[in-house]
């Protein structure tokens, strides 16, 4: 067709619907299905002259159209995502003593979820849940996070470990500390863990011995030693069999005073005072940490030179303490929570050991008791107490 008909053509296209066509007749196309003297008319012409034009620009609006359609199918899956709710991971924090007890190891943990950027009630949601020093509430206790549908448990001690392990639960497990966890049968071993549990050691039967040579230390004359703790307790077997050893090393004499039940505590310290011993080691249990403040009061009391387990005990107004940094422990455990949440397997993840150990002093119960503490042992403390 000549230049006038293309001109004609993109008039009849633009022309409104309905009035008459601007064409000559001497350039109109003839219907095939009409006379062959009869033009085309109304919205039949336009349709050609629409087929016409698209012929021209047929790949142009071809190629539009496939790549509108696909950003249509890019993006549908996007809108789709962005108007899904984000679900916050739920943390459970199983305890067998009280709030109050494990308060600074607890603060600990949750300073450590704050600095990798979890905001408590923003995007993540603790539970807590306490024992307050009844061992035979934790199975209940357990159940109740797996019925909560907790995303990782955080076991703050041994038996509370033990009270998940034994409900065999499939929930990832995080130990805030555990004195032995291959010897208590938690772990295969601290670098393959193996199953749904890892965490923290805090090494403690191996700091047995270490607790005695300071007592003898501060007692050149030492030779009976009362311990006080639980046999019910993970970890304690472990921990009795690396005290005789370096009782027999420092020709010490150990008397053992099984605490189970805080009842028993009393009965204790009645004991140690017939048996006539020179000085305590207190073990850590679910008994002898909730009732911190009555020991320690007792020892006291009765005279009697102690060591224990972490500084939390010389801040109530314990003697001298040497162990791992439990603070410590309980804030590195946040960031096996944050690796187990963002798709690692408890399995795989090794169980690490204290890099922090800590040797403090309380000068205010050594002065109550009568004793010197030694220039060289004050100057390793890690914190002397007033």
């Amino acid at each position: 067709m000549s230049g006038g008909g293309d001109v004609a053509s993109n008039m009849a296209l633009e022309r409104p619907a309905g009035s008459p066509s601007l064409a000559p007749a001497a350039h109109c196309q003839r219907s095939p299905h009409r006379g062959s003297d009869q033009p085309l008319r109304g919205s039949e012409g336009r349709r050609r002259v629409y087929k016409r034009i698209t012929s021209i620009h047929g790949t142009t609006s071809t190629a539009v159209r496939i790549l509108l359609l696909a950003l249509a199918v890019l993006a549908t899956p996007l809108t789709a995502q962005a108007q899904q709710p984000t679900k916050v991971p739920r943390i459970g924090l199983l305890a067998g003593g009280s709030a109050s007890t494990n308060a600074v190891r607890t603060d600990a943990f949750r300073q450590g979820l704050r600095e990798l950027g979890y905001v408590e009630g923003k995007n993540i949601v603790i539970e807590e849940l306490w024992a307050e020093g009844k061992a035979d509430r934790l199975p209940a206790l357990v159940a109740e996070l797996v019925r909560l549908k907790v995303d990782v448990i955080v076991s703050a001690g041994p038996t509370v470990t033990r009270a998940v392990k034994d409900a065999k639960v499939t929930t990832p497990v995080v130990m805030g500390f555990d004195d032995d966890p291959v010897g208590s049968g938690f772990v295969s071993s601290l670098a393959r863990p193996g199953g749904n549990i890892t965490g923290l050691s805090s090494l403690s039967p191996g700091l047995s011995a270490k607790q005695l040579e300071l007592l003898k230390e501060i007692i050149p004359r030492l030779t009976r030693v009362a311990v006080l703790g639980s046999m019910i307790h993970p970890g304690t077997a472990q921990s009795r069999q690396e005290m005789e050893l370096a009782a027999r090393a420092f020709k010490v004499q150990l008397q053992y005073l099984d605490v189970v039940d805080p009842k028993h505590i009393e009965a204790a310290f009645g004991t140690a005072r017939k048996e006539r011993v020179d000085a305590l080691l207190v073990l850590t249990s679910i008994a002898t940490n909730l009732h911190r403040r009555q020991i320690v009061d007792l020892a006291v009391k009765n005279r009697l030179p102690a060591v224990y387990f972490t500084t939390e005990w010389v801040e109530a107004g314990g003697l001298l303490t040497y162990g791992a940094s439990y603070t410590d422990l309980f804030h590195r455990a946040a960031t096996y929570v944050d690796k187990i949440l963002k798709g690692a397997k408890p399995a795989d993840l090794p169980v690490e050991q204290p890099t922090k150990f800590e040797l403090a002093i309380n000068l205010r119960t050594a002065r109550a008791l009568g004793l010197t503490i030694p220039q060289s042992l004050l100057l390793r403390a890690d914190q002397v107490f007033q």
